[in-house]
């Protein structure tokens, strides 16, 4: 399996993988990130992604104001550039957002280790599943999403998941 905390794997993937592994460098994120644990997940990373597809940077966050200050220090001069910190289900996230070299890049932290954030474990689901289910099912997700099904419902639609996708993704045995 991919080592998905190191974005070397990037730079041998498709033309889209190698530009954001270009990207993330030039900009130093992973480096500037690294006591923060940051990982790159979403569907850049598994090969699945469509044009507007986004970089999503996770990270464990326990001082907001810290993190926030880093990345605002960091990156603020980033086009759109823009960070917010709020609580949602009783937990503290901080997410910033701008755009570079032609992505929208997306920073969230929140007092979970990356490793244990839904995106993290969505992502490491999703890859095992395409890994079984082959290069015809990759395919049908990706027309899928280019028909605007987020990635999640789409998995759950070709799988035949009922109820909450982001939940019932996290509940296959994988």
């Amino acid at each position: 399996m991919i080592d998905f905390r190191n974005i070397e794997y990037l730079k041998f993937g498709n033309i889209r993988q190698r530009k954001a592994y270009d990207t993330l460098l030039r900009l130093d994120i992973m480096k500037i990130l690294r006591a923060y644990t940051p990982i790159l997940t979403g569907t850049i990373p598994i090969a699945i992604d469509v044009p507007q597809s986004d970089l999503d940077i996770i990270c464990e966050c326990k001082d907001h104001a810290k993190f926030t200050n880093l990345i605002t220090e960091s990156f603020e001069k980033e086009k759109d550039f823009v960070v917010t910190t709020r609580t949602y289900d009783e937990t503290k996230r901080t997410v910033c957002r701008f755009q570079s070299n032609g992505f929208d890049i997306e920073i969230f932290g929140q007092n979970i280790p990356a490793e244990q954030q839904d995106a993290y474990r969505h992502m490491i689901v999703e890859y095992k599943i395409l890994k079984e289910k082959g290069v015809e099912f990759r395919s049908k997700i990706k027309e899928l999403k280019s028909n605007g099904v987020k990635t999640e419902q789409a998995f759950a639609k070709l799988l035949g998941l009922k109820g909450d996708p982001y939940k019932e993704l996290l509940n296959l045995k994988y």
